[in-house]
């Protein structure tokens, strides 16, 4: 009798974007409290959104520092326009451990996770992508498969929901599947999954 070589994770994330959920509504000199460190407690990464209650504030910025999907370091500056609203950086941070401002906000300013995901499956290990079975949220939209992180590494595949809430969309992939030699690491958005089982070896 054959031993199989398929291990499975499931990501199931429906945590909505938070306005406040790294560093609460202030006016710091320079750094922020952190409130969360570790932006989910599902191991998720996400983007960062860095919201202004005035329109005093543009150009001035935020640098966020904390690590990506793998636990490697890495930064991104964020930046205020003279509009009193949200603005959502592009990178994906497993933690958060540093927000600091170019200088004194002149009105509230607050650091928030938005609603863009990221998970590494396995590290940044090699292998093989063999099958998923995806839970729709209330949205359709995509889920993207990198090889490497979402900042520098390539889409091999996407799946897309159906964005009614509950339906299930399974997909089995061939032979030896599909290969993620730098790490397989998937993207979604909020709500767009509620829960996502990936097959790979």
């Amino acid at each position: 009798m054959g031993i199989s070589d398929v291990k499975v994770l499931t990501i199931s994330d429906t945590n909505a974007a938070s306005a406040t959920r790294i560093g609460a509504a202030d006016q710091p000199d320079t750094s922020f409290s952190i409130a969360n460190s570790g932006l989910h407690a599902s191991g998720e990464a996400r983007n960062v959104t860095v919201t202004t209650a005035g329109t005093g504030d543009n150009a001035k910025t935020v640098t966020i520092t904390g690590t990506d999907v793998f636990g490697d370091s890495m930064t991104e500056v964020i930046t205020s326009t003279s509009s009193a609203e949200t603005v959502a950086g592009a990178k994906y941070f497993k933690t958060v451990t540093a927000a600091e401002c170019s200088a004194q906000y002149a009105a509230n300013v607050s650091v928030g996770s938005g609603s863009l995901c990221a998970q590494a499956v396995e590290g940044s290990n090699r292998i093989r992508l063999k099958g998923m079975s995806i839970v729709s949220g209330g949205t359709a939209g995509t889920v993207s498969f990198y090889n490497g992180a979402p900042e520098d590494g390539t889409v091999l595949f996407t799946a897309r929901t159906i964005g009614t809430a509950n339906a299930t969309v399974d997909r089995s992939i061939p032979s030896e599947g599909v290969l993620f030699d730098s790490g397989m690491v998937v993207q979604y958005t909020v709500d767009v999954t509620d829960m996502l089982t990936i097959f790979y070896a």
